[in-house]
């Protein structure tokens, strides 16, 4: 028997999600069975909790896009009984149960072993979050964006992929301007090296097709107006990295900044991001992230705290990462 988080969907009873104790032979095929000690609660796994989004596909589920353990059995010759491992994405507390439990049995191929660098905690601390943040900042580089080439706006900043994008880019050597709504963020951004903060409320309202040129990067994870003033505000050949859409999905924006200042807008994708690119993306954190950062951007939890933490996270009442304690 194990612990997990179980959202339900029945006609009858509803939704709803509660913290249930399970027998492991509920647990979904797979190859590799992890005897999880450590999840997060991001974005995704807060709508999936309250329902507030069209998240999950099949029901029952245990959501949970993040874990982080040991394998307690595996068929598959990569993994072996005691091997530390991680996951990320992959469907994986969407359409196959997550991490928001203390087992999980998942396909081989969706683990990467645990960096010797992070401790599962650590690893956590970073999750999806910092895992998206590092996909932006090799997507700047590839582009050939470098610290010289002037500032590198970060929108929704407060939050986890905001948070661990700023300290990741300004140990990098970036000029970071920070975009958050929360003004008690202010010290805390800056603490994470942000060299300027603003006011959400400047990039939030519609703006003009081609506004003053500014930023030569951009990671943003706010969508809607944001991203389309974003790329209006780009200097010549900037770069926008968007990843996120918690001000919307929209994008009401001109072909302005594409056709008149060259500007490229990549797109960010860390559920079905190739094994090689992960790989690469952990071996950058392992070796450009602060560790030390950590303990400024994470909070911990256990699992009886995410029923009421959840709505507070889609209010924008949680700030940087949360990592849950699967064993608390």
């Amino acid at each position: 028997m194990f612990k997990a988080v179980l959202v339900e969907n029945d006609p009858a009873g509803g939704y709803r999600a509660g913290l249930r104790c399970l027998d492991e032979a509920r647990l979904p095929d797979g190859e590799v069975t992890v005897r999880v000690s450590h999840s997060t609660l991001n974005y995704k796994d807060a709508l999936a909790i309250t329902g507030k989004g069209p998240v999950l596909r099949t029901f029952p589920m245990v959501p949970g896009i993040d874990l982080a353990g040991t394998v307690e059995h595996s068929m598959h010759a990569d993994y072996a009984v005691g091997d530390a491992v991680l996951l990320n994405g992959w469907g994986v507390g969407e359409r196959h149960w997550g991490g928001l439990a203390q087992k999980a049995r998942v396909q081989a191929e969706w683990l990467l072993p645990l960096p010797p660098q992070f401790s599962p905690q650590q690893a956590m601390a970073i999750g999806t979050a910092g895992f998206t943040a590092m996909l932006c900042v090799l997507a700047l580089e590839r582009a050939g964006v470098e610290p010289a080439d002037g500032e590198i706006v970060v929108t929704g900043a407060a939050g986890g992929v905001g948070s661990l994008a700023t300290t990741i880019l300004s140990r990098l050597g970036f000029s970071v301007v920070a975009v958050s709504g929360r003004p008690e963020a202010t010290e805390y951004l800056q603490s994470l090296g942000a060299a300027q903060v603003l006011e959400r409320a400047t990039l939030a309202t519609p703006g003009k097709p081609l506004g003053k040129a500014r930023w030569a990067g951009a990671v943003d994870v706010v969508g809607s107006h944001t991203l389309a003033n974003v790329c209006a505000s780009m200097q010549y050949g900037g770069v926008v990295t968007a990843c996120g859409l918690a001000g919307g999905m929209d994008f009401p924006a001109t072909v302005a900044p594409f056709i008149l200042r060259g500007v490229t807008l990549v797109g960010i994708d860390s559920v079905m991001c190739p094994r090689a690119r992960r790989l690469e993306a952990w071996r950058r954190l392992a070796s450009d992230l602060d560790l030390s950062q950590l303990a400024a951007i994470s909070t911990e939890v256990g699992l009886t705290d995410l029923l009421e933490l959840a709505p507070r996270l889609l209010n924008g009442q949680v700030r940087g990462r949360v990592v849950v304690d699967l064993n608390r």
